[in-house]
């Protein structure tokens, strides 16, 4: 289906009462792109690999709003539609200007298609290996050479972008070397479940994930069934496990063999102390995710919270901290 966007460059003074006076309007679901600085605390809901790189705030915004043709419209009638709709705006946006200050003002049409927003994407994941395992996504081949790899089909998903294969990679290797049949592993931000689909694929007894987005749980089944992964061997909680209490209860408490957590070292920070309530003593702890220079806040986050420190590998500008709970 191709959809009509229609942009409008302005202030990010403006973004609101423009988005709250085009809803009487009909535009919903409004893109903004700005450069506003994130806040402590979306930052704090934030479990990624890495922020988004911003250029500076320079105040300008542009907002952005998706126009489907209606069940049966004729494309004579939805180009009618449109016309006047961008009138509508234009009307609208001279009517906010006499009382603040908008920008420029302006509003331009382009069209997209579904396909565009779905695939677009997949460029940036590929296939990567990480020693024996050949981590693959759905819409690429295994070659000839590959065969003999533990395979795993994953497809990160739209909603958690393509991730950072170094992070990745680290946090693999290290579960390689600490995971035995009878482990029973915690992922905080799991995502895609990519860690605890390695883990049980190479025969861990159980694993649990966290996460914030609700997309998760659409990408983790889709990446169990592709890898034939039994249901009652992965179990995955939305919510926030830093300070939701009824989370951290659904968790359980003392039981984890293995905690990994590849997201960011500012998340990792508040995160550690709430790990040493779920994890054994004496068990591991795989953080990843980590720019360079920011190993030392990890590695003493971990310290001061009953951890000692195995060891920090490093791939490209990454760090990967694994710690051992000694209480």
């Amino acid at each position: 289906m191709k959809w009509t966007e229609l942009s409008i460059k302005t202030l990010t003074s403006a973004e609101d009462i423009i988005i709250s006076e085009l809803f009487e309007l009909g535009l919903e679901g409004a893109q903004i792109e700005d450069h506003i600085p994130l806040t402590e605390e979306e930052k704090s809901q934030m479990f990624v690999d890495i922020m988004p790189d911003t250029a500076p705030d320079d105040g300008l915004a542009t907002l952005n709003f998706f126009i489907a043709p209606e069940d049966e419209e004729s494309p004579e009638a939805f180009k009618v539609r449109i016309d006047k709709l961008v009138a509508d705006v234009k009307e609208t946006l001279a009517d906010i200007a006499t009382y603040m200050e908008i920008g420029e003002g302006t509003v331009t049409l382009s069209e997209t298609e579904d396909k565009d927003w779905i695939n677009n994407w997949k460029q940036y994941f590929h296939q990567f290996t990480v020693d024996d395992i050949l981590i693959i996504p759905s819409w690429e081949e295994v070659e000839a050479k590959d065969q003999d790899k533990l395979i795993l089909h994953i497809d990160p998903g739209t909603a958690f972008g393509t991730g950072m294969h170094e992070t990745t990679q680290l946090c693999i290797k290290a579960l390689s070397k600490y995971i035995t049949p009878e482990t029973i592993m915690l992922d905080v931000g799991t995502g895609s479940g990519i860690l605890s689909i390695v883990a049980l694929k190479k025969g861990i007894k159980y694993a649990l994930g966290t996460d914030l987005d609700p997309c998760a749980i659409e990408a983790v089944a889709d990446n169990l069934k592709n890898n034939d992964v039994p249901e009652e061997t992965f179990k995955l909680i939305i919510g926030n496990v830093i300070d939701t209490k009824s989370v951290q209860d659904e968790v359980g408490y003392e039981k984890y063999d293995i905690v990994t957590a590849n997201i960011l070292a500012d998340v990792l920070a508040p995160l550690t102390p709430v790990v040493t309530k779920h994890i054994k003593k004496g068990g591991i702890y795989i953080t990843s995710g980590i720019i360079e220079g920011k190993e030392t806040l990890v590695a003493d986050t971990m310290k001061e919270n009953g951890f000692e420190i195995v060891e920090i590998t490093e791939m490209g500008e990454w760090r990967s901290v694994t710690g051992r709970y000694i209480g």
